[in-house]
């Protein structure tokens, strides 16, 4: 007659059966890929979601099945405005807001809206963005939104003045208009600086805004009112000042970014930088489009004199102090801003 199993034996026998399974799922789990949830607040025809749906398809074809990515468009997540939070607790993977959007967690974000920097060129531009002051701004996010920048910024393009029933033949005329903004304390002062009311609104909420009076007119680029053709929300006219140039960041969190190989994340870096030239180029075409689209669509655009804009600036800039103090902005970063303008002449 064969032993009795023992109890103890017994109970050996049953831990590892119920413990088999446990390490089947996570072998499984192990083989399932990354998921990568992207937030954007621009509408599905806007360059920068084409941009990015690009990247994220280039993404996922060098991971091997490693990675499966997710875009969310619209602000079906979040606006710009919140993803930063979002990204800070881990409730997105990546997004690229405007830096603007960024602000009210990293001051330094509104260095754009200096008025040192007011309509300066593209090339200027790209030298405070790719130079040191773009360097510390993106170590300020990794710190304070627990992410990673994942390499120099997008081009969104030169941002101006739009109005709906109001022209505006000069600066002037955006006196005592309501005038939304994208965010931040400088868009808010150069507003109030032309005499105007700032309006700050989430993107997804702006064409509503502009059918119901919510405000006059707002600040934004021509890519951004053809891609949600806010001809049809009443925008009639637009003062084209080039007064910023509007920059996304590519940020994916940490937590994310963590759990990639070296190799994934090398991939996510190198396919950016050879990427971002022609991603650039792209959304400067297609601000060229989008202002031969919106003059198509009934939007008269005036221009103002060089002889304006240098005057503006020189007006503007007597009081870069009280911008930089109003949007909370480190004297480490107004020093690298100028320090790039002075070596760029």
């Amino acid at each position: 007659m064969k032993p009795s199993l023992s109890r103890r034996a017994f109970v050996a026998s049953a831990m590892a059966m119920m413990a088999a399974p446990a390490v089947r799922s996570g072998a499984a789990a192990a083989d399932e890929p990354l998921t990568l949830r992207c937030s954007l607040d621009t509408a599905p025809s806007h360059t920068r979601n084409a941009i990015i749906r690009d990247y994220l398809g280039k993404i996922e074809t060098a991971a091997g099945g490693k990675i499966k990515t997710q875009l969310f468009e619209s602000g079906q997540l979040f606006p710009d405005l919140q993803v930063g939070k979002a990204l800070l607790q881990g409730q997105v993977e990546m997004a690229a807001p405007g830096a603007w959007s960024l602000t009210g967690i990293v001051p330094d974000a509104d260095f754009f809206q200096l008025p040192v920097l007011y309509r300066r060129p593209i090339e200027t531009v790209h030298r405070v963005v790719d130079g040191k002051p773009g360097q510390l701004l993106a170590k300020q996010i990794e710190a304070q939104l627990n992410s990673h920048v994942i390499g120099p910024w997008l081009d969104l393009g030169f941002f101006n003045w739009y109005s709906t029933s109001k022209p505006l033949n000069s600066y002037g005329d955006l006196k005592g208009m309501k005038i939304r903004n994208n965010g931040g304390a400088g868009q808010a002062w150069r507003t109030q600086f032309m005499g105007a009311i700032p309006n700050t609104t989430p993107l997804p909420n702006v064409a509503l805004g502009l059918s119901q009076g919510t405000f006059d007119g707002l600040i934004t680029s021509f890519e951004t009112v053809a891609s949600g053709q806010y001809w049809e929300s009443g925008i009639r006219h637009a003062f084209e000042d080039h007064q910023f140039c509007g920059e996304y960041i590519p940020i994916v969190s940490l937590a994310f970014w963590q759990k990639l190989s070296p190799d994934l994340r090398q991939v996510f870096t190198d396919l950016w930088r050879e990427n971002v030239a022609a991603y650039r180029a792209d959304m400067a075409a297609a601000q060229s489009r989008a202002r031969e689209k919106v003059q198509a669509h009934g939007i008269k655009i005036v221009v103002p004199s060089v002889e304006e804009l240098a005057a503006t600036r020189r007006e503007m800039t007597a009081s870069q102090e009280q911008v930089a103090r109003l949007s909370k902005m480190s004297s480490e970063m107004v020093a690298f801003v100028s320090a790039d303008l002075a070596a760029a002449g």
